[in-house]
């Protein structure tokens, strides 16, 4: 499923209204004897999140719970930021709606979203931590995780034959090695991996421990010299140096999916949709796809991943609070969000519900990782940096091509500063 996750969000100034507005569930909100008959719930999903019949399914569940009725409205990711912005500062907001993990942090800081720790302490006991942190703002619970996804390797079987592989490799190491042998044995391109692929990056440093900010008294500053962030970095130039990639573009530049469509790449690391570009581009190939989890250090922890995903946050401003935590106390039921992890092939908010990805190569590939994966910095600060030209972009091609990781981090330090200090 391939779907953007948008961080750059750009809200300041928003909820002026909502404050007045509260948690109110009078006026439509409150439960009468008959339950909420006659009450509708607006709900907003991303396009391609939740399948038809979920939906369906889902609406019915909570018709028969509360007597009210669901209504969903499809959003598209393209210009959400400003849509929900207004939305949510408007007397009628959407009562429920998704909002990407990366997002969270900036629209919990504005007011936008209720408090959520009584939803949390009903149905959350188990939710993945990794997973849950995005929806926590400041030690409050202002979303509840609902789906994500991350990055792992896919690879062409038939060139890893060729070499005289037999099997995925569990470490680092035993990764590296494999493409090696590659580029000795076969003729094929190793790995492509372009400079600038930088989720995966970032996956590199949440595995080293690292952090890609720090906090300088009130406020944030670049932290890209840390020793940690740097380890991360080399690991990423000893693979990258195994590739024909450019080294100042990303993976979408060209797409890498139309590049290991020719047949001519042992793997590379993306996300499992990316099979369907390959795929779409030479159909002879999918045969051929195989996925593995990315090796970390040891063969008992896998590498550290950046986790894309989704969470259902309420509206601070809706009249109708306790019917939307009812909503989500449905769609996020272990039936429900088994469901979707099944239907969608995304990794679920319950690492006992992996158990739903049996039979998905590339969602049983990934779902190792997500317990140790992360995220960019939870922090309103961070939109400004992804906004092209992103300086990690920079920092990372600045390496590849020589610099060390000390100077290429003093290199871009003041346009990371500039941003990370911008107005929210």
């Amino acid at each position: 499923m391939k779907r953007k996750l948008i961080a750059a969000i750009g809200i300041a100034g928003m909820m002026v209204s909502i404050a007045a507005c509260g948690g109110d569930n009078g006026d439509g909100g409150g439960k009468a004897k008959d339950g909420y008959a006659g009450q509708t719930l607006t709900v907003w999903v991303m396009d391609g999140s939740s399948p038809d019949k979920w939906q369906k399914d889902v609406a019915a569940a909570f018709e028969a719970k509360t007597k009210a009725k669901v209504k969903f409205e499809i959003q598209q990711w393209n210009g959400i930021q400003q849509k929900l912005t207004t939305a949510l500062s408007e007397e009628n907001p959407p009562d429920v709606f998704e909002i990407g993990n990366t997002q969270t942090p900036a629209y919990a800081k504005t007011g936008g979203l209720a408090d959520l720790a009584d939803l949390k302490a009903s149905i959350g006991a188990d939710w993945t931590e990794s997973l849950n942190k995005s929806a926590v703002y400041e030690g409050k619970q202002y979303a509840a995780p609902w789906y994500f996804a991350n990055r792992v390797v896919l690879y062409n079987k038939k060139i890893w034959a060729e070499a005289g592989i037999k099997d995925v490799p569990r470490t680092r190491d035993e990764f590296y090695d494999a493409l090696k042998r590659i580029g000795e044995k076969t003729d094929a391109e190793p790995i492509y991996l372009p400079g600038q692929n930088w989720y995966h990056f970032v996956g590199l440093v949440i595995g080293e421990g690292g952090e890609l900010v720090r906090k300088e008294g009130d406020k944030y500053v670049s932290n890209l010299d840390d020793p940690k962030v740097a380890a991360a970095m080399e690991t990423y130039k000893k693979f990258q140096a195994l590739s024909k990639a450019p080294k100042d573009k990303d993976e979408a530049t060209p797409q890498q999916g139309e590049v290991f469509a020719k047949g001519k790449v042992g793997a590379i690391i993306g996300m499992g949709w990316e099979a369907g570009i390959a795929v779409k581009a030479n159909p002879k190939l999918e045969k051929d796809i195989g996925y593995f989890t990315i090796p970390g250090a040891t063969a008992d922890k896998p590498e550290g991943v950046f986790l894309g995903g989704s969470n259902l946050a309420v509206a601070a401003g809706s009249k109708k609070q306790e019917l939307a935590k009812e909503f989500l106390k449905i769609a996020l039921s272990d039936e429900f969000e088994g469901r979707l992890a099944e239907e969608n092939g995304v990794i679920p908010n319950k690492e006992s519900l992996q158990s739903h990805l049996k039979g998905n190569p590339a969602a049983e590939a990934a779902a190792p990782a997500a317990a140790g994966g992360g995220t960019t910095p939870l922090i309103p600060e961070w939109a400004a940096v992804e906004n092209e030209p992103n300086p990690i972009k920079a920092y990372m091609t600045a390496v590849l091509n020589g610099k060390s990781p000390a100077e290429a981090a003093k290199q871009v330090e003041g346009e990371f500063n500039k941003r990370l200090a911008q107005k929210q």
